[in-house]
């Protein structure tokens, strides 16, 4: 069945194949968020371990947003670990100490590097792609990951 909702087929595949890009991105950093959960270290354990849990049960509710934004434009999410490797902006791993710092540090720079992602998208999406509504939509997006990243940073002292 057709979609028709008013966006042309090319500009919702444009539009799709970014947030496909966006979508990795999000698998991800939940996926590195949920590795800080099950193995940060140290004296603030349990305060972190909670502090994790609470972030990645927000990217969980993100994922699935982006995912089901892809599918009202008309078009499949990426679904496997592959395609999520080869699409993401992101690294899977970086060497880091097991403790809370080195963690959120990891953590706050793929945050930003996401709102980066996502600002870059917002104009282009609204203005060349004709699609206010997946704009208006990464704008609500970029909002939960700025206050992610504040929160991050908020526990950060190096």
């Amino acid at each position: 069945m057709n979609t028709n909702i008013g966006i042309t087929e090319a500009n919702r595949q444009q539009v799709s194949n970014q947030l496909a890009k966006l979508l990795a991105d999000e698998y991800v950093l939940y996926t590195k968020t949920r590795n800080a959960h099950w193995n940060v270290e140290g004296p603030d354990f349990h305060a972190m371990h909670l502090f994790f849990e609470s972030q990645y049960n927000q990217l969980d509710e993100i994922m699935d947003s982006v995912a089901e934004r892809i599918r009202s434009l008309g078009h499949y999410a990426p679904a496997t670990l592959k395609s999520f490797l080869e699409l993401t902006h992101l690294t899977e791993y970086s060497e880091r100490q097991n403790d809370s710092l080195g963690f959120i540090k990891e953590l706050l720079g793929d945050h930003e590097s996401i709102i980066e992602f996502i600002r870059g998208n917002i104009d282009a999406f609204a203005n060349t792609f004709k699609d206010a509504g997946t704009s208006d939509f990464i704008t609500g997006l970029l909002e939960e990951h700025e206050k992610m990243a504040w929160m991050l940073r908020a526990h950060y002292r190096g």
